[in-house]
């Protein structure tokens, strides 16, 4: 699983920037074209917006009121009441649809119970169940998400994740399944003095046989002079440098399309922002509601009357010479149950489209038997199963780092080992139905099946343990009878 480090880019690079000797770019200008076209793609400007509507930034918080001016052309109004209402339903569905498939520990089950144990307590402990987390808010919010895996100064496993938006990934195969590298950039900032400072462009390139460090400083890109490696192994052993068989990063995704929950709601999402932020301002447009109309007074063109109707909200009329004046008024009604309805429709759109679930559902009225909830649940359910699926074949290739680790530090062989991995997701029951479906199947499966469908059971072994024990003190006191209180009345002497 090994192989001494030497060279930074892979032959396969190489292979692609060669177009003869004396036209062939260098592997820096190679980097620098490679990134430059990635900073204004659209795939990395979708991540970018994935991430900004799910923190609540959202397009209707730049909306303007406008009208139509003179010459024809809207301008904008700024005497009118303009609310930006952000119903962030996105960033709603999308915490519920990680939480719904990994808001529990995701459990790696093998038989061997010693690596079982250690899988589980030691190598994807609490931090790890934070950062896989993490990874599937980027899976929905950018399409997919980074592991990157490396050793620590103590010489400790550990996983890190890396923002979607700064990882350019070279892949070997159409399917997406084989790096062939990866280029990482991430902004920071330069202090030249005390008063001065600068962003650059840290760039990492990722090979099977370590990382190179480049800065880019404005157009230029050079290697890191401020690193003491610009090429560094990934760990080293015997005070040699060592890289991995594969490269440590690990590609995690929510569908085999990489595609971004966001593009089957935006839309959606912002015609509900919309339709909150009108009816918010037709409420406070109380001076809006009437309409003046002024008789026998100088009319204007149509441009003028178009503007003052936006912003005064007054007509002049004009009823013929010799005619008498006058105010009379137009009364505009805002019918509240219009908004409702399509703020209503909306949100259902959205769920239906993102594949979540209203918590509010009218099948959850009453006693809801379980039927009704799996019903609820089904759309979810079906996103989620592609989901697990992507989430195990990536959890496979973590696991061969992870066996590589264990091997080398001494903790056993393990490779080939089958290991299930197993997500437990949050689903609502119905306790009580589920409890009397327990009851109903003693004496027809065995008791683990049934302790370990029980609702109030986490963990089988423990409770099982308790069970029996339980039932062996029973057993005792059932065969103990204390003084005076046997069964058979004493003999008459």
């Amino acid at each position: 699983m090994l192989e001494i480090f030497k060279g930074w880019l892979t032959p396969y690079i190489n292979g692609i920037i060669r177009q003869g000797a004396e036209s062939r770019i260098s592997d820096k200008e190679f980097v620098r074209r490679e990134l430059n076209k990635f900073f204004i793609s659209p795939l990395r400007n979708d991540m970018l917006v994935g991430e900004r509507y799910y923190i609540g930034i959202h397009d209707i918080l730049k909306y303007k009121r406008t009208a139509i001016g003179p010459d024809g052309e809207t301008f904008e109004v700024k005497n009118l009441p303009n609310s930006r209402i952000v119903n962030n339903q996105y960033g709603k569905l999308t915490d519920q649809k990680v939480n719904y498939l990994l808001g529990k520990e995701i459990v790696f089950k093998a038989e061997d119970e010693a690596y079982s144990d250690l899988l589980n307590n030691e190598i994807f402990d609490a931090e790890f169940d934070r950062t896989i987390q993490q990874i599937g808010e980027d899976c929905f919010n950018c399409g997919i998400g980074w592991l990157y895996i490396y050793y620590d100064n103590e010489g400790k496993i550990r996983m890190e994740r890396l923002k979607p938006w700064q990882v350019l990934p070279g892949w070997a195969d159409d399917k997406h399944t084989v790096l062939d590298y990866a280029i990482r950039a991430y902004p920071v900032i330069k202090y030249e003095g005390k008063n001065t400072e600068k962003e650059i462009i840290k760039i990492e390139v990722y090979t099977k046989r370590g990382i190179t460090r480049l800065v880019k400083d404005g157009a230029n890109i050079d290697f890191d002079t401020e690193e003491p490696q610009v090429q560094t192994p990934y760990f080293y052993a015997g005070g040699e440098g060592f890289g991995w068989e594969r490269i440590p990063l690990v590609a995690f995704r929510a569908n085999r399309n990489e595609l971004p929950l966001l593009k089957r709601v935006k839309s959606l999402q912002d015609g509900l922002n919309l339709m909150l932020s009108s009816y918010s301002n037709n409420m406070q447009e109380d001076c809006r509601n009437t309409i003046l109309v002024l008789k026998n007074y100088d009319g204007e063109n149509l441009g003028e009357f178009r503007r003052n109707l936006a912003a005064y909200g007054a007509v002049k009329v004009r009823t013929g010479e010799g005619g008498s004046g006058g105010v009379d008024t137009l009364r505009i009604e805002v019918n509240s149950e219009n908004y409702k309805v399509i703020i209503d429709l909306l949100k259902k759109a959205i769920i239906e489209n993102a594949m979540g679930y209203d918590a509010k559902d009218d099948r959850l009225s009453g006693n809801a038997n379980q039927m009704n909830i799996q019903s609820m649940y089904s759309d979810i359910d079906l996103d989620a199963n592609k989901m697990e699926t992507e989430f195990k074949a990536s959890l496979n290739q973590v696991l061969w780092f992870v066996n590589a680790y264990l091997s080398q530090t001494g903790r056993g062989d393990f490779e080939g080992e089958n290991v299930d991995i197993i997500f437990n997701r949050d689903v609502l029951i119905n306790e009580g139905e589920a409890i009397e479906n327990c009851v109903k199947s003693v004496g027809i499966i065995s008791d683990e099946t049934i302790v370990s469908q029980h609702p109030w059971v986490n963990d089988v072994e423990p409770e099982l343990e308790r069970l029996k024990k339980q039932k062996e003190k029973e057993q005792e006191q059932e065969g103990y009878e204390p003084f005076g209180k046997s069964k058979e009345p004493p003999d008459d002497e």
